[in-house]
């Protein structure tokens, strides 16, 4: 199993442990609402186990994949409170599959907003 494969395994999973599992543990995560890249596994896994449950509800979808034998770039669609958002997942992943470097871009402004207000209740409210 390549390293996308297990992170569409994730996505249709939700299984926090094989999302800890799959990063890297020197990972960095970056926010379309965050200036500097945050770093380390923990960080990552906290941003993107937020972002599943903000935006992956059930009509999250990737539209698109442009991919090589070190990343993939995943275009996806879903809509939240009448506002459609529109991204990439720019995932880049080690020799062994594991992810090391992960940024997401969103759009419109509209969708920037809403998701940081979201994303910021989200990640209050997580478990360290």
């Amino acid at each position: 199993m390549t390293g996308l494969d297990s992170w569409y395994a994730y996505m249709k999973s939700h299984d926090r442990a094989a999302l800890r599992d799959l990063l890297h543990p020197d990972a960095v995560f970056e926010s379309p609402v965050v200036h500097s890249p945050q770093r380390g596994r923990d960080i990552t896994f906290k941003y993107l186990s937020s972002a599943e449950k903000v935006l992956g509800g059930p009509g999250f979808t990737y539209v698109g994949e442009w991919k090589n034998e070190r990343g993939a770039v995943l275009e996806f669609k879903t809509m939240i409170d009448g506002i459609e958002i529109n991204g990439v997942d720019i995932i880049s992943f080690d020799s062994e599959g594991r992810i090391t470097h992960f940024k997401v871009m969103v759009r419109p402004l509209k969708a920037i907003n809403m998701l940081h207000r979201l994303m910021a209740d989200q990640l209050a409210a997580a478990q360290p």
